[in-house]
């Protein structure tokens, strides 16, 4: 039986590609295409890393880099960044939990998102530049953020139940109560196990691959700092939104990245 290009974007694993990047049209995702995160994310890396690899050998290690770069913007849609940027609008300023949120619905940015962005951009540029180009280690990282980004939007509470919002549709899962308020403890902890094991096991495994110990450590990292973003907006808004788990995969990333390109 054949499935059709409709069938296949309308798919949870489609539902998943359309809202990580700007691919698959405008389909309303369901709560089961958080399960699909961490195979987008490897595939993102591995074309980002045979990308790497490529450009590396026609132009210097910092051109190959902004390349890169480019591409994993051009494939993300800014999306990712965005997020970032919205996040540091609304979650650095001094502002009530109320005006926080409206300022990250805002779509212009201001001071906050803007320096966000270019220090992030800078870091990524600067790691890649010094890094030896590896599909393995782009795979791993890439595996990594989106799987954080999914077990944040099962596992973390939702900060705009009220008004509803991008990530909306994520908070009514199977097995939840007739209003949709969520699951019960043991689906939703089966949920976790279902996203969280596959995925950690295919980044854990290919940047042991690029590096015994620098890739376990630099995924540590990234998840600690990702960790840290999701506890600061716990207690800034009470929860996470679309633009906070946008910003933790872009945080993920990043790091990993940066502690990637020490001297080790």
């Amino acid at each position: 039986m054949g499935y059709s290009a409709k069938g296949v974007l309308e798919s949870p694993f489609g539902q998943a590609l359309s809202f990580l990047t700007p691919f698959g049209g405008a389909v309303t995702p369901r709560p089961n295409a958080l399960n699909w995160f961490p195979l987008v994310g490897a595939l993102l890396g591995l074309v980002l890393g045979g990308l790497w690899l490529a450009t590396d050998h026609l132009w210097p290690e910092q051109v190959a880099a902004a390349i890169v770069v480019l591409a994993d913007i051009a494939l993300t849609g800014m999306l990712h960044l965005d997020g970032l940027a919205d996040s540091a609008d609304g979650l650095l300023g001094p502002l009530s939990k109320e005006r926080r949120l409206e300022v990250m619905r805002d779509p212009r940015s201001g001071a906050f998102g803007v320096t966000a962005v270019g220090i992030t951009l800078l870091l990524r540029w600067v790691s890649l530049s010094v890094l030896a180009p590896s599909i393995w280690l782009m795979v791993g990282i890439w595996s990594v953020s989106r799987t954080a980004m999914a077990l944040v939007a099962i596992a973390a509470p939702y900060a705009r139940e009220a008004d509803g919002g991008l990530a909306s549709v994520f908070i009514r899962e199977p097995g939840g109560d007739s209003e949709g308020n969520g699951p019960p403890r043991f689906a939703r902890a089966k949920r976790l196990l279902m996203v969280g094991v596959p995925g950690g096991i295919v980044g854990v495994v290919t940047v042991i691959v690029w590096n015994p110990v620098a890739g376990p450590v630099c995924l540590v990292a990234g998840v600690v700092c990702a960790l840290a973003l999701l506890s600061f907006s716990l207690r800034r808004i009470g929860g996470y939104t679309g633009d906070v788990l946008g910003a933790i995969g872009v945080i993920v990333e990043t790091v990993s990245l940066l502690v990637a390109a020490a001297r080790w």
